[in-house]
């Protein structure tokens, strides 16, 4: 192993040495920790230290790291306590992530660490996003995602990457190539010589080098540091090195050949730069025996302590609040306290659209992104002339990259940015659905981040668009804990709901119906303003029945009592999915006795059975009919729109409210 330490001098060597064996250290103890219970699962970086350690003394400390399972020397380097991680591997209320996370899936934002999640694609984008930020406030800094090589099968790790190339944006991306994805080798996980070659693809430069030896990792991200951050541009690492032990250590080393693991064993990062101190007369054999004997000796001390029993408080109001990131302090400017506004009629899609341009004025750092919506102003418009007022770097047109487009605004939450995504349409979410889902939705019940993000959603039928432009899918997101789902049917809740989302620190997928965007049009305050979300409108008040509803819903029971005069229908319309107005919909059902809720979306699995399950657990006894549910056809949603007008529940409205009121 060739060590060059160009002009590093001997207290930076030594440093280097310090950093390199506490993260092994370390380890050596979890393992026995993890044979005698004391500790959860483990994930090995046993012989990758040089990678971990190296590359994060390569950046400065307030630059961003986007570390994996085996960079344990990212935390040390970055010096977190190891009482406090310590905690966090033992489960304990006291670790980074309350005893909610395992081993390694947890983040620091006063550390500069984003915590990862199982799927091993989605960080890489949010470093894209990070890097973004750095660079929309002229900060010289750069950010360093890494990955391995079964990780570069994914196609997050594509959709990263071209972003970062076409967006010019500061991010080290790096691979640990350390040879298997759990038990499989390289060869089962790309067909070209070496993963760096990829680079050129991207356009982007690259370079791959010995994983093992910290100075090379070192002077490589150095490098790779100055460059991003003075051409604006990506650079891709390609990282040599071998996973001494298993995946986890479940999982064993048996599939390994045992020549190759000899081969990789006298490739130790540690003991060859450990050998080359010696060589060059940094270090005598003494002074290391002596740093070993003072980094065991803090590791148990700190240990000592932390093993202590600790009282562990477990609380359901606590899991609850922690859901959400609080929004105490956020201001609000409600509808009702407006001080004689000007009114102007204004359709639907202007609502909106008026709604993103005072958000753009209010926040000055916000950042919308999507797909075409900047000179061309987006599928539907709604962003038509931004570019003019507020410039192509607020207003971003993104290459067609659902789940990096999400990632990147995580990122940019990460910075204090907020950003608005708009999903082309509402069905190409689910490209995106991962880093939704798992990513924006957990991260503040996971380690305290937020993710202030909101994804426009330009959903709904009625216009023949057939089944991939046409899907109601608000109700995948209704399900999924730590998300608001926000879904208006006119114009002035569709100004002020967006501006109560643009305003909330937490995600919101904000459902805007296609066919109502220049269809229906209403008096909307010029001034800026905001409807609380999770708030009901009774929007029709009767005593025969009510239609609980949302979006299109309620213009359908809006048409539905007009064609019935004779009939007293109460409609409330929800305006919220998640969370739900609990209290409005038990005070219509007290009025009432006759429920039937009413969605476009498919009747199975809807938000409509979620509830008819609440009325059903907690207004029984006020019931005087059972509740009736009124939904589109379980199939996808048809072309043709003779099909189409029958798949919709407003084709069966009638008949459900018929059977209701005689009941």
């Amino acid at each position: 192993m060739n060590f060059k330490r160009g002009k590093l001098d001997n207290d930076q060597l030594i440093h280097f040495y310090r950093s390199l064996l506490l993260p092994r250290m370390i380890e050596d103890k979890m393992l026995v920790l993890l044979r005698q219970g004391k500790i959860g699962k483990w994930f090995s970086g046993i012989g990758q230290e040089a990678i971990s350690v190296g590359a994060t003394l390569a950046m400065e400390k307030n630059e961003w790291i986007l570390p994996l399972h085996r960079n344990l020397g990212v935390f040390t380097t970055r010096n977190m306590p190891l009482a406090n991680l310590f905690h966090q591997w033992q489960g304990n209320a006291s670790g980074y992530s309350k005893a909610r996370e395992r081993s390694f899936h947890f983040g620091s934002k006063a550390h500069y660490i984003c915590g990862m999640i199982s799927h091993l694609g989605p960080q890489l984008a949010i470093a894209d996003g990070i890097a973004l930020a750095y660079q929309q406030r002229g900060q010289l800094k750069a950010t360093l995602a890494f990955t391995g090589e079964g990780g570069t099968s994914e196609g997050d790790f594509h959709e990263a990457l071209n972003m970062a190339a076409v967006w010019g944006l500061p991010v080290i991306f790096l691979i640990e190539n350390n040879g298997y994805g759990l038990s499989t080798p390289t060869n089962e996980q790309y067909h070209c010589e070496y993963l760096v070659d990829r680079a050129k693809g991207y356009g982007m430069e690259g370079e791959r080098i010995d994983g093992n030896n910290i100075l090379e990792v070192y002077q490589t991200i150095q490098r790779a540091r100055e460059y991003c951050i003075n051409m604006q541009r990506p650079y891709l690492i390609e990282c040599t090195t071998f996973r001494m032990r298993g995946h986890e250590e479940a999982s064993g080393v048996k599939y390994v050949p045992k020549n190759l693991m000899e081969q990789w064993s006298r490739k130790d990062p540690i003991k060859n730069y450990e050998q080359f101190l010696v060589q060059e007369k940094v270090l005598t054999e003494m002074q290391v025996a002596t740093i070993r004997n003072e980094i065991k000796d803090h590791i148990d001390a700190v240990l000592n302590e932390a093993m202590q029993p600790q009282a562990f408080q477990i609380s359901i109001d606590q899991e609850l609040a922690d859901v959400f990131y609080s929004d105490e302090g956020v201001a609000i400017t409600p509808y009702e306290k407006l001080n004689n506004p000007i009114l102007n009629s204004k359709r639907f899609i202007e609502a909106i659209s008026e709604a993103l341009k005072q958000a753009m004025v209010l926040y000055p750092e916000l950042i919308l992104m999507g797909q075409d919506i900047a000179e061309y102003g987006g599928a539907f418009k709604v962003t038509e002339g931004f570019v003019t007022q507020f410039g192509k770097q607020r207003v971003r047109n993104t290459p067609i990259c659902e789940s990096a487009i999400v990632g990147a605004a995580l990122g940019l939450s990460l910075e204090g940015i907020k950003s608005v995504v708009e999903m082309q349409f509402a069905d190409f979410v689910s490209v995106g659905f991962n880093q939704i889902v798992n990513n924006l939705a957990k991260i503040n019940y996971r380690w305290g981040q937020n993710a202030d993000v909101v994804i426009r959603m330009p959903t709904g039928a009625g216009v023949g668009a057939g089944p991939f432009h046409s899907q109601s899918n608000e109700a995948w997101f209704t399900h999924v804990p730590g998300l608001k789902v926000v879904y208006p049917s006119n114009p002035v809740d569709a100004k002020g709901l967006l501006m109560a989302a643009i305003a909330d620190p937490n995600p919101i997928l904000f459902f805007e119906h296609k066919a109502l965007y220049r269809s229906i049009s209403a008096d909307v305050p010029d001034e800026y303003y905001q409807i609380p979300m999770g708030k009901a409108k009774l929007v029709h008040e009767g005593e025969d029945a009510c239609i609980i509803t949302y979006g299109m819903g309620v213009i359908w029971a809006q048409q539905y009592q007009q064609n019935h005069p004779e009939l007293a229908i109460s409609i409330l319309d929800l305006r919220s999915l998640a969370p739900l107005d609990d209290d409005a919909i038990s005070e219509v059902v007290r009025a009432t006795g006759k429920v039937c809720i009413l969605h476009e979306d498919n009747l199975t699995g809807g938000i409509g059975g979620e509830i008819s399950a609440w009325i059903s657990e907690h207004c029984f006894p006020y019931l005087d009919a059972p509740i009736m549910r009124c939904a589109s056809l379980d199939t996808p949603i048809p072309f043709n729109l003779e099909l189409e007008k029958q798949y919709l529940a407003n084709s069966r409205l009638e008949a459900t409210m018929q059977k209701l009121l005689e009941y």
